[in-house]
C-alpha cells in the first residue's frame, strides 16, 4: 500500500535527497504496521536565534485506524540527526502500539 505522507518544513527548504531520505524511512515505518493511513512529517529550521542558530526539530504525526501516535519534536545540531532520532523513535512507538494491539487481542480471546 502506498503510505499517504506530507512532508513539511519551516524555516527552512529541504534539499531533494533528504526529502528522499525522509519517504524512505516512512515507507520502512509502513513495514512494521501495515494498518498506517497518514504520516505527516514536519522538519523545522534553527531560525534566527542569536548567536549560533538553534537546533532542527522534528514532529512526526501517525495515523493508525482507530488512533494517532505522535513523536514531538525530536531536536538536534544537525538536520539529518534529527530526522534520524525521530524516526528511531517513531518506530519504537510503533512496536509498541503494535504489540499492546497484539496484547489486547490476545486478551480478548480469553476472555
Amino acid at each position: 500500500m502506498e503510505l499517504p505522507l506530507s512532508i513539511n518544513a519551516h524555516d527552512i527548504t529541504l534539499p531533494e535527497p533528504t526529502e528522499a531520505a525522509i519517504r524512505e524511512k516512512a515507507a520502512k515505518l509502513d513495514k512494521i504496521n501495515g494498518g498506517l493511513i497518514g504520516c505527516r512529517v514536519t522538519v523545522e529550521g534553527p531560525g534566527n536565534h542569536h548567536r549560533h542558530g538553534g537546533p532542527y526539530k522534528v514532529r512526526i504525526d501517525l495515523s493508525l485506524p482507530g488512533s494517532e501516535l505522535v513523536v514531538n519534536q525530536k531536536e538536534a545540531a544537525e538536520m539529518s540527526l534529527a530526522i534520524r532520532d525521530a524516526f528511531e523513535a517513531a518506530r519504537r512507538r510503533l512496536e509498541e502500539h503494535r504489540d499492546l494491539q497484539l496484547e489486547k487481542r490476545k486478551v480478548g480471546r480469553t476472555a
